[in-house]
């Protein structure tokens, strides 16, 4: 009679629980590993059929980058799985956000954005003509934004007053950043 020490013991029985796991459990198990972070919070294994791998992504544009990617998972997956996967088909069907994961919104609050001028920007009563003549309007309107412009600093590239927020982020005006941004777009 011979006797085996725990650890071969143990060691046996760790390989038949393997044996005996689903392999879907066992993929479940690895695949943040094997896809890595970013894909794992996009993609959703659902089923194995006929060793076919079907995977449910956040988007179309991630399953087709996926799908090409495949033959790659593939080789990664089948070096952990006890059974090898013939293919993986991505698709959007089936996907759903998890539970514990709400949608990430990042609110900008008004005094956050760089053209924000303050809330105590009140002009003169800030009467609203009640006449419905556009010339009116037009003047009222023309004589509210001068008042709400006057102290604020120029924009250097145009000359035009601009919230501070705009130059500290920018450096010019929000309208020369973009003719900026466009001539940047436009040159390459």
């Amino acid at each position: 009679m011979s006797f085996k020490s725990v650890n071969d013991i143990l060691g046996v029985l760790e390989v038949q629980a393997k044996l005996q796991e689903q392999p879907f459990q066992s993929l479940l198990k690895c695949w943040p590993e094997v896809v890595g972070a970013v894909v794992a919070a996009h993609t959703q294994p659902l089923s194995i059929q006929r060793d076919v791998l079907r995977v449910a992504t956040s988007s179309a544009a991630w399953a087709q980058n996926l799908t090409f990617e495949r033959q790659h998972l593939l080789l990664k997956l089948n070096k952990k799985l006890p059974t090898p996967l013939v293919d993986i088909r991505f698709s959007t069907a089936g996907w759903q956000r998890p539970k514990d994961k709400a949608p990430e919104q990042q609110t900008l609050l008004s005094r956050q954005h760089p053209s924000y001028l303050g809330d105590g920007m009140k002009v003169g009563g800030d009467v609203t003509p009640t006449t419905r003549n556009v010339n009116t309007v037009f003047r009222h309107w023309a004589m509210t934004v001068q008042a709400r412009s006057h102290g604020l600093p120029v924009c250097p590239q145009c000359h035009c007053p601009t919230p501070p927020g705009e130059l500290q982020r920018w450096r010019v005006c929000s309208l020369c950043a973009a003719k900026q941004s466009s001539s940047n777009k436009s040159g390459e």
